[in-house]
């Protein structure tokens, strides 16, 4: 798939490593630890206990998880790793 001055594998290794650094990206961001609360610690509604069996020390319900989660930027879809032939067009 690749061309030009790139050796074969190359836009294969591109993606696995995208890949990879996503994962580790993910894996470090904070998890929640600790005992789950019964009701959540915005809104105070109960958090459900199938959503308290599924995340272990989860504080907020479903409804204001979503919420945060809005709020965060979304991330950029720039792969930094693009061949130099790429770029310049």
């Amino acid at each position: 798939m690749a061309g030009g001055w790139a050796r074969d594998g190359a836009v294969s290794e591109q993606i696995e490593a995208s890949i990879s650094d996503e994962l580790a990206r993910l894996k470090a961001r904070a998890q929640p630890q600790g005992k789950s609360l019964t009701h959540c610690a915005d809104c105070e509604e109960p958090i459900p206990e199938a959503r308290r069996n599924a995340i272990p020390g989860v504080k907020l319900c479903i409804d204001c998880a979503a919420d945060l989660q809005a709020q965060n930027q979304p991330r950029g879809g720039i792969n930094r790793r693009g061949s130099k032939d790429s770029q310049l067009k």
